[in-house]
């Protein structure tokens, strides 16, 4: 079974209680559909609440790894995600949403975005909240999006995506064998260590060499780490401020859309 080398490493750059990882700018180039990743450990009260902003032509996948967020979005969709719990959000031709800890405790967890093709970047906002219990496994890995084994994530995400959550015990091995066309490969570690082509420790993303190579995880102490593959996003990247288009028409238009939302947040005095 061929390993797969690692390309780059990363312990990404850290701003307050956000370590950006990957960024559409730096390593979502080499890893898209992947384009963006943050490790936020976000702290309990007011000065932990996220403000109102907007999206437009990508997915918003949040990963609760600890504490609890209430949620709202500009849909009217609203609620509250526990640990262990995945939020997606296709924000598509542009929505706002907002959120903040809840229960006095902190937040930590993962946000990746996911660039979406052509057909669906300026679909209507869609999205989907799944209680941990609601996220299937298959052996050490929950499968927040795609498909692994005999199991499939309930989220309607574009196919030749996967997203995985893995926790290994102390000297446990997990191999990884590839889905077909998945070239694309990375993985972030969020407790403990682990062993692949190359050691990574908490807080580090390793980004695997294109190919069809499996990878083989092994822990002495135990380890909890997402991993992401795909079959490659073939589309430049337009990028605004807080929008990933596959064309400049479309980012236009999604960023004409969150300002007419954001006009609407006016009018209702929830923005300023």
């Amino acid at each position: 079974m061929m390993a797969r080398n690692i390309r780059t490493r990363t312990c990404g750059a850290r701003r307050g209680p956000i370590t950006r990882l990957v960024s559409p700018s730096d390593l979502g180039e080499l890893i898209k559909p992947f384009v963006f990743l943050d490790l936020a450990e976000i702290p309990a009260g007011p000065e932990g609440a996220m403000r109102w902003h907007p999206h437009s032509g990508i997915a918003t996948v949040t990963l609760i790894l600890e504490g609890k967020v209430d949620y709202q979005e500009t849909t009217g969709v609203k609620g509250q995600l526990a640990a262990g719990g995945v939020e997606w959000m296709a924000a598509g031709s542009g929505v706002w949403h907002t959120g903040a800890p809840s229960g006095g405790k902190p937040v930590r967890g993962f946000q990746l975005w996911v660039a979406l093709p052509p057909e669906r970047e300026m679909g209507a906002p869609e999205s989907r909240y799944l209680d941990a219990e609601d996220v299937p496994h298959q052996g050490p890995a929950r499968i927040l999006l795609g498909r692994l084994g005999s199991a499939a994530s309930p989220i309607d995400a574009p196919a030749g995506i996967n997203y995985l959550d893995v926790r290994l015990k102390p000297g446990e091995r997990w191999d990884y064998l590839m889905p077909d066309g998945h070239e694309v490969a990375w993985l972030a570690v969020y407790s403990g260590s682990l062993e692949c082509t190359e050691p990574a420790s908490t807080g580090e993303l390793l980004i695997f060499e294109e190919g069809n190579g499996a990878i083989s995880i092994t822990s002495e102490e135990g380890v909890g780490f997402v991993l992401g593959s795909a079959v490659k996003h073939p589309h430049e990247l337009h990028l605004g401020n807080h929008s990933v288009h596959t064309s400049a028409d479309s980012l236009r238009e999604g960023e004409a859309q969150i300002t007419r939302i954001a006009g609407d947040l006016r009018k209702a005095r929830i923005l300023a």
